[in-house]
């Protein structure tokens, strides 16, 4: 099974789409986790209701801000890439949906960014880390 997961197209293509969404979800996942670079911390973001009206809020809200940390941190690496991607996936859906599904463009509040980031996402899914990543040099 992990075998599966750590499996990789051995593509340079990847690597900028890697380091681009890692860093995107690094920084997000710690203004909500740490309160870094003017974010409100995870006390804050913890006590926001959820999208889609999903329950228990402080659970999903939490699920969220660490998928998008730890998920970054993954895809960055290259370390369980398509896992990292898939929790990165699931965040950006929600967002698309829940969130920012009245408009379009990011200005109007859209869902443009954000369905950037989930194709990016679903790319790195299918293609795995590619060269460049700790998937590609792990013997499992």
């Amino acid at each position: 099974m992990l075998r599966r997961i750590t499996s990789t197209h051995k593509t340079w293509a990847t690597v900028p789409l890697r380091l681009a969404l890692g860093v995107i979800f690094i920084a997000h996942g710690a203004q909500k986790v740490f309160g870094a670079f003017g974010g409100r911390g995870l006390s804050a973001f913890l006590s926001a209701p959820a999208p889609l009206g999903l329950w228990p809020s402080w659970f999903w809200m939490g699920a969220a801000a660490f998928a998008e940390l730890l998920g970054g941190v993954l895809v960055l690496l290259g370390l369980f890439t398509r896992l990292g991607a898939l929790a990165i996936a699931g965040v950006m859906i929600t967002a698309i949906f829940g969130v920012h599904r009245h408009a379009f463009f990011a200005n109007q509040g859209g869902m443009e960014f954000p369905l950037a980031l989930l194709s990016i996402a679903i790319t790195l899914i299918y293609l795995g880390g590619g060269k460049l990543s700790v998937d590609a040099n792990l013997r499992l």
